[in-house]
């Protein structure tokens, strides 16, 4: 079974490439911004890591995705009501594309209360996407997480709550300890609700399984 997705995933994965070049020279290292947008009000601990209140989130959210939108602040408010304040919060891009069965990867920061950003990669296969292949922006909010390394590992998607309002949408994906949120708008909105799972690393991994 393993050789036979891997044959069926070939196709999509070329064409996802191309796109995931683009995000490796377009997602900049944060670390060098030493302006305002880097420091975050942390309002409360949960265990002995620290949270982002919901303000803070959207502000985020609003900027990381070029506008204010009416959509994304409901989405935000229904996550927070349903998981309370995350502990961390990913902003980076994603490719994704498929052939019936795809492949999805992508690069960004993990950012987390008076720590500098880490990078982080993702990658996973996925369903139903339309065929060819698209590139998004993808804000994700982190809960339970723990120490920063508690990240590089797999959360699967289909179990969790599905959130759909307009043009956003957000799936949880847990693996029982540490939870993910992934944000996403437009086109990334449709792709992400196919998305088998999920599987962060510190280091870019071509293979999806």
């Amino acid at each position: 079974m393993f050789h036979r997705k891997l044959a069926v995933a070939a196709a999509p994965l070329a064409l996802v490439l191309s796109g995931c070049q683009t995000i490796d020279q377009e997602v900049s290292n944060p670390a060098a911004d030493t302006n305002a947008d880097v420091e975050r009000s942390v309002i409360e601990s949960d265990l002995e890591y620290p949270t982002y209140q919901r303000d803070d989130i959207l502000d985020e959210a609003e900027n990381f995705f070029g506008q204010a939108s009416a959509e994304v602040a409901e989405l935000v408010a229904d996550v927070f009501g349903e998981q309370g304040r995350p502990q961390a919060y990913i902003a980076g891009e994603e490719a994704g594309g498929a052939i019936g069965v795809g492949v999805t990867y992508g690069k960004g920061y993990l950012y987390r209360p008076n720590q500098q950003p880490v990078e982080v990669y993702w990658q996973g296969p996925s369903l139903g996407f339309d065929l060819g292949a698209d590139a998004s922006k993808v804000f994700t909010l982190v809960y339970d997480l723990g120490s920063t390394e508690n990240i590089y590992q797999r959360f699967p998607g289909g179990e969790g709550n599905f959130y759909v309002i307009g043009g956003a949408a957000a799936e949880v994906m847990t693996n029982g300890e540490t939870t993910v949120v992934p944000i996403r708008t437009g086109v990334g909105a449709r792709t992400g609700v196919n998305v088998g799972y999920l599987h962060f690393s510190d280091n870019r991994n071509w293979i999806p399984f």
